[in-house]
């Protein structure tokens, strides 16, 4: 049995090593979390952090749990989830309330320096982000449901996916995301818009564009945006002038943000002020729902690598953050420990520990230990 279990803690390495290169190195730990009581259940995994105490939070969909899941003595877990280092519960709260609009489709979470918790909505209505005490009382909302204007809107979000609070600033950057196609900062105290923009730092433009720059009228409708059919743009030809489903949203210790444009299968990067700084297109032939889900950075001072995650291939890469060259990952489909089913979003602890949680039916979170820096294994398939 003990054999067994090294066997499932053991994550898979794929390729031969590369002499000389030296990248994380992660291994599951299949029992993290602790089992949670009352009988609950954890839906669609749609946003997880990690706070200042080292706490794991997470924010899932209750009611992607399906009937069979919850007709007998099973039944949901409330929508917001914390846990302590081991993995023991140490709160649970959310859903509608007095004062605020909870949203239709949960998606994001973070957790600031100074204890306020941050929520999104993915839904094609969500057009608010809502901020909470670690309690759950509530503080503010940016943006009010049903009102979004598009992707100039600066009252209003539209299917925000991800947010971060930048420390030096004061501001909240959001990934907004599903509806709209920006990444837009206000100020995280107030809720004032400070500024906002689409792909290369341009004005973001909800029109459809071809590769080659022709404006044609939109074909996508909802928040899906046909995650179900080959990405809109031809891999082969120039890269889409626009975001499509912005995903993520991460800002690097040197001050660099890091933009996950899901569904067109790449990063882009820029300076806080939106000025645009380099992209790399990930498994750019990807079906549907896209490659690049989600990142966290490696714990180095340095922070060498970004760790990428891919709901759609069921991988992580290890990208090299200079060069944005995949040197390594790991990844393989499947329900056991370290195996994934819609590998949807991702954080990092202070000792690089990452946490993924999965979408779709695998509804779950994954703790990876971070074992430190070993040889490289050969790139992924791109």
């Amino acid at each position: 049995m003990l054999r067994f279990v090294a066997l499932l803690a053991s994550v898979a390495v794929l390729g031969a090593a590369q002499s000389g290169r030296q990248v994380p190195v992660y291994q599951v730990d299949p029992a993290w979390p602790k089992p949670l009581p009352n009988r609950w259940l954890v839906g669609a995994i749609a946003g997880i952090a990690v706070d200042a105490r080292n706490h794991v939070w997470i924010v899932h969909r209750p009611g992607t749990l399906q009937p069979n899941e919850t007709r007998s003595i099973w039944r949901a877990a409330p929508p917001v989830i914390e846990w302590d280092e081991a993995g023991n519960l140490v709160s649970a709260w959310g859903g509608p309330g007095d004062g605020y609009e909870w949203p239709d489709l949960e998606h994001g979470i973070y957790v600031d320096h100074e204890d306020n918790v941050w929520l999104g909505g993915g839904g094609e209505k969500d057009a608010q982000i809502l901020k909470f005490t670690r309690q759950g009382r509530f503080l503010m909302q940016i943006g009010r449901k049903g009102q979004n204007a598009g992707s100039n809107d600066t009252r209003n979000l539209g299917g925000a996916a991800n947010m971060t609070v930048d420390r030096a600033t004061g501001e909240l950057y959001v990934a907004d995301g599903y509806v709209n196609h920006r990444v837009i900062v206000f100020d995280a105290a107030t809720g004032a818009y400070k500024r906002h923009w689409g792909a290369y730092g341009r004005a973001p433009d909800d029109s459809y564009f071809t590769n080659a720059g022709e404006k044609l009228p939109s074909p996508f409708s909802g928040a899906v945006q046909f995650e179900n059919r080959p990405s809109q743009y031809d891999p082969d030809g120039p890269p889409p002038p626009q975001f499509r489903i912005v995903h993520a949203v991460r800002i690097a210790n040197d001050g660099l943000v890091y933009v996950c444009d899901r569904t067109n299968d790449r990063i882009q990067v820029f300076r806080k002020d939106g000025t645009f700084v380099a992209e790399k297109f990930i498994s750019r032939r990807t079906l549907g729902s896209g490659s690049v889900w989600d990142i966290a950075f490696s714990p180095d001072p340095a922070q060498t690598f970004l760790v990428v995650i891919d709901g759609t291939n069921q991988q992580v890469y290890i990208v090299d953050r200079r060069t944005l060259e995949v040197t390594s990952g790991f990844g393989h489909a499947g329900r056991w420990a370290g195996q994934f089913y819609g590998a949807h979003v991702m954080a990092a602890d202070p000792a690089g520990n990452l946490f993924i949680g999965e979408t779709y039916e695998g509804k779950r979170v994954q703790k990876f230990l971070h074992r430190g820096f070993g040889p490289a294994q050969a790139p992924l398939p791109q």
